[in-house]
Parts: structure tokens; C-alpha cells; sequence
């Protein structure tokens, strides 16, 4: 019996693949024959930082379709409407929803799709199969199986990353993972938490540890004076726009370095203001009254930690002075950010007949089909790993409709059956 030759497979189901599948459903139905590959049990989009009152830093219209399509059914409004809370949406007079709202919107629109994603499923190997086919091993519940595709779509999704020398344990955690740590302790009430970092991830946490636990001390370390603010203002909002994606894809490399540097503080390290003034308001009313319970050590370096019996010991250097202080806590959380997967990590033997530029990295084209040796018909797009090429925005949520459907344009164009008119 031969076998069925998918259209696409994703690798990964967050929001990225997430609105892949939606995309895909609008263009071309139950034409399309794709099938996404989760290595977690079920949905799940950044559990561990889902604190109760954070909100999004995306307008709710930057949703999984609205952008592509306004009139879909898979739109944040839409979503609203089906849970009966349009109307005191509009009432509450915000573009930003919590982060749980939204949360609870992706696992909605990810249960219209549950036929066609595989969870507890990790793509192992691609390897080359024919001219027009790529061979995909998974692993599930121990086993391998081999399924054939034309395209395979990777959003793998962001790895967490520590400082060189730290490595995670049971008192050493990165921000990823912090609500399910909490969770695992019921009734803990820490002395002493230090939150290591200077970005929003960094004082959300830190907000919310110090909100929680009425009588720990909080300790912000970060090497800049104070949180500095996001830049979220009209102009600079248009570095997400879609059209700066084409200007930032044809553009020079040291323009390239250019726009991305002016661009950083739009989202890299940089804090809401709103919260930068609560944790500000909160720290001086504590030297008001005398007990400081919120520590900001700012201008500042973890020199050393070493995780001890019922402690995380720590060596902070001021950096202005040099002076050093010894800390004792019950937790350290790094917000040390993120770093994109590399692709050909998954890629395996395909990677071999994908071509690079100077720097080793994918040569991606401007429709995010990595670009591959004469004589391969089969197609590998990527949802992340694409500043260098893309820019600032491209693997953001913010772009994630218009991203999708220039790369379900891609196939359609480029491969067969995925040949129904778009609707």
C-alpha cells in the first residue's frame, strides 16, 4: 500500500502553526491535506508566566487572522462573540486582553482544529524522500513513524536561555517556568526570591512574586540603572507593520544592522511603562515606611551563584563601585530571555541540500522558504529564526496572519494538489 503523501506537516502547534492551520482552512478547505506534530500533550502557549492581570504588548486585532482576513471566524473578535463577551469587551475600553484571555482564545481556536494535530508527538528526522517529497519521522509514545509531505512548516517555538555558567535546578529557575514552580510548592512562603534580569518577563515576575508573598523579600538585579521603557509609541509601531518586512527583507546588510538596531527597544529588554510605575510606586512607599521588601540592586551583577542545602547562595558586584553582597534565597529566577532554535537542529539530512548564507545561517526567501540546491521540489518554511533576514517583527505574533499567508500563498503556487481557490 503506498503511502498518502500530506500537503503539509508542521512542526510545532503554538500560535505560529496555530494560525498556519487557520490560514490554510481559509485558502483552500478540506483541500488541504496538513498535519502538525506537538511535542506537549495539549495546547499550551507560555504556561508558566500566565500571571493573573499580565497583559498583552499585541492590539488584539494582531490575532491569528485578522490582519489576512478580517472577516474570519478564527478572530480574537470572533471569539468573543462565541463566548458571549463581545459587548463587555468593548465596554472595557482596552486593545490589550490579559494574557490569560488570550490564552483561553488560542485554546478555542486550537480545538477546531484537534483532527489534525498530533500531540505528545516529536518530529526526530526530515530527511529527503524524492525530488518532490520529504520523509518525517516521529516519535510517539516510544514508537517511530515515517509520514511523507510536500512542505513541512517549522515553528519550533523559542528555547530559554540561562547564563553560561547556571544551570537549572530545583531552586534555579528561568521565568518559563515560573507559575509551574510555584505551583509545585502549595503554601511556601520564601524569605528571600532574586529575580536576575531587566526586561518585561524580569519585572512581571518580580511584580508578581512580591504581590504573592506578602512577607518575602524580592530582590530586581540588572545591570542598567533602572527598567527602561518600551517604545510602543505610533511611529515606532512601524517596524510590525507587514510592509516592513518587505523593506527590511530588500534591504543592504548594514541597513539591515541598522533598522534592527534603532528597532531594539520596541521589544528586546524593555518594560510597559505602566508597570515600570507600579513597581516604582511600590518600592517607594516601602522607604516610606521604613520596610523595604521590594530590593532594586540596580547597576548590578550576579558575580556568582551556587545552588546550597535549602538555599541558592549569590555573590552581587555593584558594578560602579566594585562593592560585592552575599545573598542567601530561597529561589533565583533568570529572565535572561530567549534565543531561536536553529533550524538545522530538525532539519537532519534535508539540511544538506539547504543552502546558507556567509554567516551559516538558513538563505531564506522573502515567502520564508528556506532556499535549497536545483532539483528539490519539496518545500521547508520557517516561523522563527528569520531576524536576520525578516527583521525584528517577522517571527512576532504581531505578523503571525500576514506571515501565514504569504507562506500558504507559497504553496499554493509552488506544489500540487493544493490547487482549490482561495475563498
Amino acid at each position: 500500500m503506498q503511502t498518502p503523501v500530506h500537503d503539509v506537516v508542521g512542526i510545532g502547534f503554538g500560535p505560529s502553526n496555530l494560525a498556519l492551520a487557520v490560514a490554510l482552512e481559509e485558502a483552500h478547505g478540506a483541500a488541504a491535506d496538513a498535519v502538525f506534530f506537538e511535542k506537549q500533550p495539549a495546547f499550551g502557549w507560555h504556561r508558566g508566566m500566565l500571571i493573573d492581570g499580565a497583559t498583552m504588548q499585541v492590539h488584539f486585532l494582531k490575532d491569528l487572522a485578522t490582519l489576512r482576513n478580517p472577516a474570519s471566524p478564527y478572530s480574537f473578535l470572533a471569539y468573543l462573540h462565541a463566548k458571549g463577551r463581545l459587548v463587555d469587551f468593548v465596554n472595557h475600553k482596552t486593545m490589550f486582553p490579559t494574557r490569560l484571555e488570550f490564552h483561553d482564545y488560542l485554546e478555542w481556536a486550537a480545538a477546531a482544529f484537534a483532527g489534525r494535530v498530533r500531540y505528545g508527538a516529536e518530529v526526530v528526522a526530515l530527511r529527503p524522500h524524492d525530488a518532490g517529497t520529504l520523509e518525517v519521522v516521529v516519535r510517539r509514545d516510544d514508537e517511530l513513524e515515517t509520514h511523507l509531505t510536500r512542505n513541512v512548516v517549522i515553528a519550533a517555538g523559542l528555547e530559554p536561555v540561562l547564563p553560561e555558567d547556571v544551570r537549572p535546578g530545583e531552586r534555579i529557575w528561568h521565568t518559563e517556568d515560573l507559575l509551574t514552580r510555584l505551583e509545585e510548592r502549595p503554601g511556601w512562603s520564601p524569605r528571600r526570591v532574586v529575580v536576575v534580569g531587566a526586561g518585561q518577563s524580569a519585572a512581571e515576575a518580580a511584580e508578581h512574586l512580591h504581590r504573592t508573598f506578602p512577607r518575602t523579600e524580592v530582590c530586581a538585579v540588572f545591570a542598567r540603572y533602572g527598567y527602561s521603557p518600551a517604545d510602543d509609541s505610533s511611529f515606532a509601531n512601524r517596524i510590525f507593520d507587514p510592509q516592513a518586512v518587505d523593506h527590511y527583507y530588500a534591504a543592504p546588510d548594514e541597513v539591515k544592522r541598522l533598522l534592527f538596531d534603532y528597532s531594539r527597544n520596541t521589544n528586546y529588554s524593555v518594560v510597559d511603562l505602566d508597570l515600570i510605575d507600579e513597581l516604582y510606586r511600590r518600592s517607594y512607599a516601602e522607604k516610606v515606611a521604613g520596610a523595604e521588601r521590594l530590593r532594586i540592586l540596580n547597576a548590578s551583577r550576579v558575580l556568582e551563584v551556587k545552588e546550597a542545602p535549602g538555599a541558592v547562595r549569590m555573590r552581587v558586584g555593584f558594578l560602579p563601585t566594585g562593592e560585592t553582597e552575599d545573598l542567601d534565597a530561597d529561589a533565583v529566577v533568570y529572565a535572561t530571555g530567549y534565543r531561536e532554535r536553529d533550524p538545522f537542529d530538525l532539519l537532519g539530512e534535508a539540511g544538506s541540500l539547504c543552502r546558507t548564507g556567509p554567516d551559516g545561517r538558513p538563505l531564506v526567501e522573502r515567502d520564508y522558504r528556506i532556499a535549497t540546491e536545483p532539483g528539490c521540489e519539496w518545500g521547508v518554511y520557517l516561523q522563527g529564526a528569520t531576524e536576520h533576514s525578516h527583521g525584528i517583527a517577522s517571527s512576532l505574533l504581531s505578523m503571525t496572519a500576514v506571515r501565514t499567508g504569504d507562506i500558504v500563498r507559497s504553496m499554493g503556487r509552488r506544489t500540487a494538489p493544493l490547487t482549490q481557490e482561495a475563498r
